[in-house]
């Protein structure tokens, strides 16, 4: 073996190694790198140098702003809000507590950014409710589980910010949230379908939440929530802010929502939105970090263009080697947290998708995002998946049922996504935003 086959090795087997072992994925990620360039005699400097450099960039600040407005939102009630808003306008209908887990996973989804945020959040309080109603613990773990997914699509979502900084080709953030949207609606949608349908087979209840008299105080105080959604798409959109700087606004509203309408934060939770926003920061922040160094090593090895000619040797056709892109996807994502793919797959994917067979880079971050998603929910290691069952007090083997009815839509939209541009595209060029 030569020199730069020993290195990839090194590189790849190091990490999946350290991470089998249980490092923490940043730490696993820096040891290879690391171990990497030492066997290549790259400087160490020059490693040390792109760990750095990669905090100076001025769009990784919005993370950390989303998800402290997250847990403002969160622990000053718009989650209970929204499930009250979303009773009035589905909860009526057989299964209609499924439907609203779906749509407020939409509507949380638009706020938290965050898959795991989702179903902490709402399945905490949705999953033992629909069990309390009648519904099989497999369904409300599957529903709350893929309509997580949601939040990963729909702005403002800490995924897509991540594909930005690591294709490292000067994206619009704003450009790239919006193409979310319509994805994020069509993935509500799909997955509802199943629901209504499995809830009419299974003979489910229909909701007896009492909402009257109440409802345009219910939808008043869910639509103060949302705002803070749309101060983030206006402000970027209409070129008031940046998105840094939107989300630092969209965090001071947060704040005064829930304090000053809502009346549900108190001093003590705010303390406690800052202490547990601390280690989601820094550990998303220490992955940035490393996996940029790992990707410096990953550059010098001319692994994506050994990549490219190994995909072209199979077929030069752009619809197959879009399929090549997604089994690959799917699979990374089946065994590796999303936010680590993201940084590590970009770099790699990105020359094939963009440069080779032409994709719009904003279409390819929607479809990347989306298929590293679906693996968020699909064992082995599907973190939404493994949180949802503990909630619901069942083993990932139990839940497997519940979840195939929503696995044939979502598999069936990551396909029209990937084939059909226009669908992540077609409202950013509303805006003239793509092209």
């Amino acid at each position: 073996m030569n020199e730069t086959t020993i290195g990839i090795l090194i590189l790849f087997l190091g990490l999946i190694l350290l991470m089998c072992l249980r490092i923490p994925v940043a730490f696993s990620l820096g040891i290879s790198a690391v171990a990497a360039a030492m066997y290549l005699d790259i400087p160490l400097t020059n490693i040390f140098m792109k760990v750095v450099t990669s905090m100076q960039n001025f769009v990784i600040i919005a993370a950390p702003f989303f998800i402290i407005m997250a847990q403002f939102m969160c622990d000053g009630g718009v989650t209970n809000k929204l499930m009250r808003l979303c009773d009035v306008l589905v909860g009526r209908i057989r299964g209609g507590t499924a439907v609203v887990n779906i749509v407020v996973s939409m509507l949380f989804g638009g706020i938290s950014g965050s898959s795991t945020a989702d179903v902490s959040s709402i399945g905490s309080m949705l999953i033992p409710a629909m069990k309390d109603e009648g519904y099989d613990a497999d369904y409300s773990v599957a529903v709350t589980v893929t309509s997580s997914l949601e939040g990963v699509m729909i702005p403002p979502s800490q995924n897509m910010l991540f594909y930005a900084v690591a294709s490292a080709s000067g994206l619009s953030i704003s450009t790239l949230l919006i193409c979310g949207y319509l994805p994020g609606i069509l993935l509500t949608i799909g997955l509802a379908i199943p629901a209504l349908i499995v809830a009419k087979k299974r003979n489910y209840p229909i909701s007896q939440v009492d909402t009257k008299g109440k409802k345009l105080k219910i939808i008043f105080e869910a639509i103060a929530g949302l705002m803070a959604i749309f101060i983030i798409i206006i402000c970027t959109t209409c070129g008031i802010c940046s998105a840094t700087e939107s989300a630092a606004i969209a965090c001071v509203y947060a704040l005064l929502v829930s304090v000053f309408l809502y009346h549900s934060l108190t001093v003590k939770q705010f303390i406690g939105a800052f202490f547990s926003s601390v280690p989601i920061m820094s550990m998303s922040l220490a992955i940035i970090a490393c996996c940029n160094a790992f990707s410096y090593v990953m550059s010098y090895l001319q692994v994506p263009r050994l990549l490219s000619e190994m995909v072209l040797g199979i077929s030069t056709n752009p619809n197959v080697i879009i399929l090549i892109m997604l089994a690959l996807m799917i699979f990374l994502g089946c065994f590796m947290d999303m936010g680590v793919l993201i940084f590590v797959a970009t770099p790699i994917l990105y020359p094939i998708a963009v440069g080779t067979i032409g994709m719009n880079p904003y279409h390819f971050g929607v479809v990347l995002v989306f298929a590293f998603a679906i693996g968020l929910c699909t064992p082995p290691v599907g973190s939404s998946l493994f949180l949802g069952c503990k909630i619901g007090g069942i083993s990932v083997e139990q839940s497997i049922k519940g979840f195939l009815p929503f696995y044939i839509p979502m598999f069936i939209l990551l396909f029209l996504f990937a084939y059909v541009p226009e669908i992540s595209l077609i409202v950013p060029k509303l805006f003239g935003l793509a092209t």
